[in-house]
């Protein structure tokens, strides 16, 4: 546990497995009763630490009255039931996120199945078809899909009387993310929509929407120029000089479209096909395709896909259905 601000305290939500980053979780104080911003996987090594560290900010779990999910993935929502039955929380997250809890966790042999399809299409092989759908099913039994109390929109207010929150609502890294901005106390609390030390995974899936990395980007600006000092993410350190993070991630993403314009010169291809040349950065270090673990695999490609869908809205490419794949053709 360790004081970021006063009454912000961080606590760092180990995840299964060594290859998992821990998740940042924000216990705030305040005369109202705690807010739990983020809870981690639902694991019981994760239920300790937040326990742990809650005590150690000198506070009650029992005084926890709010649950704040910034999204679903796993490492954020996963723990948030059994918090809501220790503590008797209410549990908050954004109406888009709230709807695909069912067919992410619990009826979700329909989205495995879009899920092959869709890879089937951008030209995953046969041989590794299986294996790239089956990739995050591992992660499902780390989360308890129970629904939210509360759904939040964009400009809701969060408050626990010492704290006051704006909700704004930044769909990319999932359709629903929000970001939690106290405007008073010039912080944000981002979730996974800006870090310092990765850029946040935005890929094109099932239940993604249709252009999520424009999305993303569209939600990149709606923050870039808030007055803030600190900037307090899902993973990583704290950070300030927002501004510049964003515009550095815009950057890269800028990068990303140029290699996959240089990767379309010399003829149609696959998003499989363009992932194979792109270089990929893994914890700080640069990795072919081929090197890739399968999980890594499957987000370089539905990457791709989300930078081509992009292309595709701003005219610069374009998508063809030939011998029986999705194929993608440079306009420039």
């Amino acid at each position: 546990m360790m004081r970021v601000l006063d009454g912000v305290h961080q606590i760092k939500s180990p995840g299964p497995g060594d290859s998992s980053l821990p998740t940042n979780v924000y216990a705030i104080e305040g005369g109202d009763g705690h807010i739990l911003v983020d809870c981690g996987w639902d694991t019981q090594e994760s239920l300790w630490v937040i326990r742990e560290g809650v005590k150690g900010a000198n506070l009650k779990l029992r005084d926890i009255k709010q649950v704040v999910i910034t999204h679903i993935h796993p490492d954020h929502y996963g723990l948030a039931s059994k918090v809501k039955q220790i503590c008797g929380a209410r549990v908050a997250i954004h109406r888009a996120d709230a709807d695909f809890i069912s067919p992410r966790y619990k009826d979700f042999a329909e989205l495995v199945e879009k899920t092959e399809d869709l890879l089937r299409q951008n030209g995953v092989p046969q041989g590794e078809l299986s294996e790239l759908r089956d990739a995050s099913l591992w992660m499902n039994k780390y989360v308890t899909p129970d629904p939210p109390d509360a759904l939040l929109e964009d400009g809701d207010r969060v408050s626990n009387d010492s704290f006051k929150f704006q909700v704004l609502w930044t769909p990319g890294h999932s359709p629903g993310h929000i970001c939690l901005y106290e405007q008073d106390k010039k912080f944000i609390l981002t979730g996974d929509h800006v870090l310092f030390e990765t850029t946040p995974h935005v890929g094109f899936n099932p239940i993604s929407g249709d252009n999520p990395l424009g999305d993303y980007i569209s939600s990149l600006k709606k923050v870039q120029d808030l007055k803030v000092r600190f900037v307090l993410p899902g993973h990583g350190p704290t950070f300030n000089a927002l501004a510049l993070r964003v515009e550095t991630i815009l950057k890269h993403h800028e990068d990303r479209k140029k290699a996959i314009m240089k990767a379309l010169r010399d003829g149609l291809k696959t998003a499989y096909e363009i992932s194979q040349r792109i270089p990929w950065m893994v914890r700080g270090g640069t990795v072919a395709f081929r090197d890739l673990p399968v999980w890594d695999r499957r987000m370089a490609v539905t990457e791709t896909i989300a930078h081509l869908k992009l292309l595709t809205v701003e005219d610069r490419v374009s998508n063809v259905a030939m011998d029986g794949a999705s194929l993608y053709i440079a306009k420039d």
